[in-house]
């Protein structure tokens, strides 16, 4: 977006236009990627898949998001942009466990 801020005569009387120029930055939307309740894998097998597929995850991260989804029936494991939230997503899913990802709201 440009806007002109003003307008000025240099000193052999031609107009110098002053613009001020600003740019609208739209940051890109944040994904979750969530973990479904579980009933056929064991819980240690979920918590050691959580931090294969997302290294970010420590072990008590990973044992928190198992136990929300166990207790809640959904469990949020991360949230980051679209392209890596698929990719965790359909990582977990190729491992046997329920994973899906929504947008931040």
């Amino acid at each position: 977006m440009i806007s002109f801020s003003s307008f000025s005569r240099n000193q052999g009387g031609t107009v110098v236009v002053n613009k001020e120029v600003s740019r609208v930055r739209q940051l890109s939307p944040r994904y979750k990627v969530l973990l479904h309740n579980d009933p056929v894998n064991s819980m240690d097998y979920v918590v050691i898949t959580l931090r294969q597929v997302v290294p970010q995850l420590s072990e008590q991260d990973a044992i928190s998001v198992m136990l929300e989804a166990h207790n809640s029936g959904v469990g949020l494991v991360i949230v980051c942009d679209l392209e890596p939230a698929e990719f965790y997503s359909e990582t977990l899913k190729s491992k046997g466990l329920s994973s899906s990802i929504e947008i931040e709201s």
